[in-house]
C-alpha cells in the first residue's frame, strides 16, 4: 500500500484550542494511546469521509448526467469521446 519512505513519520505542529486538548488527553488515558495516535486516527477519519463523500457526490453527477442523457435532455456521448474527456480532465 505505501512504500517505506511513505511511512516515515515527519513532525508537524498543531495549534489546538485547550479544551480539544483536554479531550484528547482524556482518550489517552482511556485508550492508553498517546496524542500522536488519536490525532492520527483522526486525521485519517477525516480523510476518508472526505474521499467517500467526493465519490459519491461524482457517482450522484454521473448518474444525474445518464439520466438526463436516457431523457434525450442531452445528447449520448460515444466511448471514444468519454474516454478523450477523461484524458483531458487528467492531463490539463
Amino acid at each position: 500500500m505505501y512504500n517505506l519512505s511513505q511511512l516515515e513519520k515527519q513532525q508537524v505542529g498543531l495549534r489546538l484550542p485547550r479544551y480539544m486538548i483536554d479531550e484528547i488527553d482524556e482518550l489517552t488515558k482511556q485508550f492508553s494511546l498517546n496524542r500522536t495516535d488519536i490525532v492520527t486516527e483522526a486525521i485519517k477519519s477525516y480523510i476518508a469521509d472526505q474521499k467517500a463523500k467526493m465519490f459519491y457526490e461524482s457517482f450522484d453527477t454521473s448518474c444525474k448526467e445518464l439520466k438526463a442523457v436516457m431523457n434525450g435532455d442531452l445528447p449520448p456521448t460515444t466511448l471514444r469521446e468519454l474516454i478523450d474527456e477523461l484524458d483531458t480532465d487528467s492531463n490539463p
